[in-house]
């Protein structure tokens, strides 16, 4: 076989593309990943999930600095925010992360290809770039992900109109934000700005904040939210935003049609992300695409195009990077000949706000919806001793579990360490755990986690600490 000759050729090379060239090399698969960007990790680890992570966590540093350590006894003098260091360290982070990852390709053997490809022909990908020439293939894996969707009233700039990308490069804490959007994106990020001292307004179309989550979730983490000082407009649909020495957004109350205002130093258009196929030549290969301009696969993942594949945001399902991981590992293992599979129902979300949200299965309004009887089984970080003294009792932990089974279908957790504590329910989901499974199961004394395990004990005879 030639260097320009592969097993596998994966187009994007993101969290679904890099796992799935790295799964492949090491089922034995000669792999190469094209990828246009500088750096390997795609928008995840360069302009999403990984900076924002490490805003976030210095920003809630200057909180706990500037609030609780006064209520724990710990004198400093006056917290000032440096944005350049800030985002230097941020870059740091990035960085270290990147490397990693082209450091994994050279042990794994997976060739880097440098540009951006088209598919032109059965097991054929024209490269453009630093890599340029044509490639062939046994089998191709589209990852290409997806880009920010900009709403036709508004025009980026990236300075003071800003996506994600834009908010985590703003050189200086603005006087006031406006978000557009109250979902994942537009909660994270209008924290991290808030926290270091922006006034912050969240504009949302629909009638609650993280539209999809459990119902009870979102209005108490709107609570939350708001109790530390942001701002929300519900059911307000965004016409413009003009410019001038300060940006004015104009908006529609849809209860009434009624006509406002609000000016601002910096908006972020956080309305959602859209499938990233552009130049991919998926016309001309006849691959389908959806309604929402998502690759049509079957349930192996196959597109029409014979021996070409597509997993992660360009298909259907939540456009989170640890889907896309899990789908571009179970499709590499197809190539390789194993039964590679996704369990579409056990796949978590987390919002890093603080405090984090985490959820898992069905929600309550779900289950309703599909009839099922079910019990709820709930406790509050209040009745948890390590989360009182952290001074993050914020929140609870909600079970949903069948009715007749005791089943674990569901849970949606608000509190300290949510990203991380939802994992035992996930792993209690995948081997079809009974709520009394988890709440017969020693947890450690004191840890967050037992505010889970109580959860679990009320949905049978009841919390011992509520």
């Amino acid at each position: 076989m030639s260097e320009t000759e592969f097993d596998l050729i994966v187009i994007g090379g993101g969290p679904g593309g890099y796992y799935c060239a790295i799964r492949a090399a090491q089922l034995g698969l000669k792999t190469a990943c094209v990828e246009g960007r500088g750096t390997l990790g795609g928008t995840c680890l360069n302009v999403g999930c990984i900076p924002s992570k490490a805003l976030l966590h210095s920003s809630e540093l200057v909180h706990e600095t500037g609030d609780n350590f006064a209520k724990m006894g710990i004198s400093v003098g006056d917290v000032s925010v440096d944005v350049a260091k800030m985002l230097d360290y941020k870059q740091g982070v990035i960085d270290s992360n990147t490397q990693g990852i082209e450091f994994l390709f050279k042990k794994n053997k997976v060739a880097w290809l440098k540009g951006y490809g088209k598919i032109t022909g059965k097991g054929q990908v024209e490269v453009s770039g630093e890599s340029e020439g044509t490639y062939k293939a046994k089998n191709i894996v589209i990852a290409t992900g997806s880009d920010v969707a900009v709403p036709p009233f508004v025009e980026l700039d990236e300075e003071r109109i800003v996506s994600s990308t834009g908010a985590l490069e703003l050189k200086e804490v603005p006087k006031k934000m406006v978000v557009i959007g109250a979902g994942v994106i537009g909660l994270e990020l209008g924290s991290v700005w808030h926290r270091l001292g922006a006034e912050v307004s969240v504009i949302e179309y629909l009638d609650q904040i993280t539209p999809g989550m459990d119902g009870e979730i979102c209005k108490t983490f709107q609570r939350t939210l708001k109790k530390q000082g942001l701002d929300f407009t519900l059911g307000a649909a965004v016409q413009s935003v003009d410019k001038g020495e300060r940006l004015t957004v104009n908006y529609k109350l849809r209860k009434d049609d009624s006509e406002h205002s609000m000016e601002c130093d910096v908006v972020l258009v956080a309305t959602g992300r859209k499938p990233y196929t552009e130049g991919l030549g998926l016309d001309d290969m006849g691959i389908e695409l959806d309604n929402r301009g998502r690759i049509v696969v079957d349930q192996h993942f196959k597109t029409r195009l014979d021996g070409c594949y597509a997993i992660g945001d360009v298909i259907a399902g939540p456009m989170l990077a640890h889907k896309a991981e899990d789908e571009g590992g179970a499709v590499a293992e197809i190539i390789a000949g194993q039964a590679g599979h996704v369990n579409y129902d056990v796949i978590p979300s987390v919002i890093y706000t603080s405090p984090e949200v985490a959820a898992v299965g069905k929600t309550e309004e779900q289950l309703k919806e599909e009839g099922r009887a079910y019990k709820v089984g709930k406790f509050p970080f209040m009745g948890n001793g390590r989360a009182k003294a952290n001074l993050v009792a914020d929140g609870f932990v909600k079970i949903l579990a069948d009715k007749e089974t005791d089943r674990i279908l569901g849970c949606h957790i608000m509190g300290p360490a949510a990203g991380d504590l939802i994992h035992e329910v996930c792993v209690a989901m995948e081997f079809g755990a009974a709520a009394e499974d988890l709440a017969r199961t020693c947890h450690a004394h004191p840890t967050f986690s037992e505010a889970v395990r109580e959860a679990a004990l009320a949905c049978g005879d009841g919390a011992i600490h509520a």
